[in-house]
């Protein structure tokens, strides 16, 4: 009789070595110039996917991102610009991408906008609450859905999208509520279209907790002592952590998982 223990060791560097690769498969990200959608579409190519690098308006930051996948892989990834808070680009997008490819086998919707830091963190909530409307909830539900029923054709395909650990339980203050607005429409969406296009086409959601990403790194002490606080792990996520999940939920090694959101957030339960 083979002892398990003996098998995994003797098998360990064959087993890690074919976990979660995407060679073969086309990955879009959107939102990757930077941040969370940076981290993912590096993942994702490390793991040997080709990658299509959306941006809305960061073309440099987005041009780092390629030339970061391309001195990692040797592989060539494409960018493609995309203003989602207007109407016609966004409904044309998936169009555009699928005329580059020969099929898109995963696709990630990150982009989003930034209320806490630089311009947006002096608008009114009115403002607010339509920019969150506007590009993070009608981008993921128009693209999910389109993109969705083309991978039901083509008969395969993975769909991400990025909610928030706290949008079901609740945090205070203008950002907490508006947030929760959006975050969960994106969350319970994931979980319907899930049924929607399953058995072809599987859908999850990533919900991260306290990421390091541009507002972490301004935040004052009294914020960073809250991460810490709120969290087991006692230490702020990193775009990574969200990465290596996402990476997992698009390979094949997560073909028996679907509308399901996922919590990366060290913990917190607060």
């Amino acid at each position: 009789m083979i002892n398990p223990r003996e098998f995994l060791s003797r098998n360990d560097s064959t087993l890690m070595a074919n976990f979660a690769q995407l060679q073969n498969k086309t990955a879009v990200v959107t939102g990757s110039s930077s941040g969370i959608g940076r981290a993912i579409a590096l993942e994702l190519a490390r793991a040997g996917a080709r990658l299509l690098v959306h941006y809305a308006n960061s073309q440099d930051a987005a041009l780092e991102t390629v030339n970061q996948i391309e001195s990692m892989t040797g592989q060539a990834a494409e960018l493609l610009a995309c203003d989602f808070s207007h109407p016609e680009p966004l409904e044309s997008f998936p169009e555009r991408v699928w005329e580059k490819t020969d099929g898109v086998d995963i696709w990630v919707n990150n982009a989003g906008v930034d209320l806490l830091t630089g311009d947006a963190k002096e608008y009114p909530p009115s403002t607010k609450l339509e920019k969150l409307l506007d590009i993070d909830v009608k981008s993921t539900v128009l693209l999910s859905r389109e993109v969705g029923n083309r991978m039901f054709e083509q008969g395969r395909g993975v769909i991400l999208n990025i909610g928030w650990d706290q949008a079901d339980r609740g945090m205070e203050g203008l950002s907490g509520e508006l947030f929760a607005v959006s975050k969960n429409a994106i969350m319970g969406f994931s979980r319907s279209l899930a049924v929607s296009l399953a058995p072809k086409v599987r859908v999850n959601c990533i919900a991260p907790g306290w990421i390091k990403t541009a507002w972490g790194e301004i935040a004052s002490d009294e914020w960073q002592q809250r991460v810490l606080d709120e969290t087991p792990l006692k230490r702020w996520g990193l775009p990574e952590d969200i990465a290596k999940m996402a990476r997992f939920l698009v390979s094949d090694d997560a073909d028996y998982i679907t509308g399901q959101v996922i919590n990366v957030n060290g913990g917190a339960i607060r």
